[in-house]
C-alpha cells in the first residue's frame, strides 16, 4: 500500500539521539517547534495529558523523531484533520515515513507533492478545521504511529543429496543462502528511500517536497498513538495546566519618613486590650 513519505532531501537524519531525548512518545520522540520564535515549545502535563502553549499568529512545526531503530509510518492529524490529505483523521489514511533513526518537521497541510500551507496558531474560527465545518476536535495534535511489515522468508527447496559424480564438488551446494542475501540487499534498497481557544490556520504555501513509497503495515492499528494538546498560556493558566507565576513584589524605594524602630515594633505588636 502506498504511503506519502517526505523526500530525502527534507529529512534530517540522526545516527545518535540522545538517550533522554525531549518530546512525547515511545517509538518515536513528539515535539512542537514555534517556528516564528525558533524554539521546542516546553511540554506540560496534567491529568495524564501532554499541553503545549502556542502564541497566536506564530507558525510552528511537528517535530517527528525516530527512535525505534526500524522503519515507522506516522499518521498526522491536527485538529482531527489529517494533515496529508484533509480528510477527518483516522489512522488508516496515509502518512510520512521515517527511517529508523531519521527526524522530520511536519510544518504544513499538504498541498501538492511539492508544497504546504504553512501552520500557525490562530483563533478557533479562523483555523482550517472550523472553516472546513470540523471545529469539535480544534486544539489536539495526533500522530498514530506503525511499524513495517517484515519481508516474507525466502522460500528454500527441500534438500537433495548430489550425484554421486558430484559428490566431491561444490556444484551441488543449496542455493537458498545467496537467495537470502540479495533478500537483505533488496530490502536495504527499499529503506534508503479564556480566550477563544487556539486552532491551527491554514497559513502560506512553502515548497516542501514529497514523494510516494511501498509501506505495508505490520498491524492493521497503531502500535502507538500519541496526543499532545495545545492552547494560548492565558487558556492553559485558566485550566490549571500552567501554574501562574506568583506576583512580583514590587519595592518602593521612597516609601516616606523614617520611623522610630521601638515605636513602630510596638504598634504592631502591642498585646490584646493595650
Amino acid at each position: 500500500m502506498k504511503r506519502l513519505a517526505l523526500a530525502a532531501t527534507a529529512v534530517a537524519v540522526t545516527l545518535a539521539l540522545p538517550a533522554c531525548a525531549s518530546g512525547v512518545g515511545g517509538l518515536a520522540r513528539i515535539t512542537v517547534i514555534d517556528r516564528t520564535a525558533n524554539r521546542e515549545l516546553p511540554v506540560y502535563w496534567k491529568d495524564g495529558r501532554a499541553y503545549v502553549a502556542g502564541q497566536p499568529g506564530n507558525e510552528y512545526a511537528v517535530r517527528i523523531r525516530n527512535v525505534a531503530g526500524e522503519d515507522l509510518l506516522a499518521v498526522v492529524s491536527v485538529d482531527g484533520v489529517n494533515a496529508i490529505s484533509g480528510e477527518t483523521a483516522n489512522a488508516s489514511q496515509s502518512g510520512y515515513v521515517l527511517g529508523s533513526y531519521s527526524s522530520m518537521d511536519v510544518s504544513g497541510w499538504r498541498k501538492s507533492m511539492q508544497r504546504t500551507a504553512a501552520f500557525y496558531f490562530t483563533t478557533l474560527p479562523d483555523s482550517y478545521a472550523a472553516r472546513t465545518g470540523r471545529p469539535d476536535d480544534v486544539g489536539v495534535i495526533g500522530v498514530a504511529l506503525f511499524k513495517r511489515r517484515p519481508p516474507e522468508p525466502a522460500a528454500m527447496e527441500p534438500w537433495r543429496p548430489a550425484p554421486f559424480a558430484k559428490s566431491e564438488s561444490s556444484a551441488g551446494a543449496p542455493s537458498a543462502p545467496s537467495a537470502e542475501r540479495n533478500e537483505s540487499r533488496d530490502s536495504a534498497a527499499k529503506r534508503a528511500q479564556a480566550e477563544s481557544p487556539l486552532g491551527t490556520g491554514h497559513g502560506r504555501q512553502e515548497r516542501n517536497p514529497a514523494q510516494w513509497v511501498e509501506f505495508e503495515r505490520a498491524t492493521p492499528y497503531p502500535v502507538e498513538t500519541i496526543a499532545i494538546y495545545y492552547d494560548s498560556t492565558r487558556n492553559l493558566v485558566a485550566q490549571g495546566v500552567i501554574r501562574a507565576a506568583p506576583r512580583p513584589r514590587d519595592p518602593n524605594p521612597f516609601p516616606g519618613f523614617v520611623p522610630d524602630p521601638v515605636s513602630y515594633y510596638r504598634s504592631w505588636h502591642r498585646p490584646p486590650g493595650a
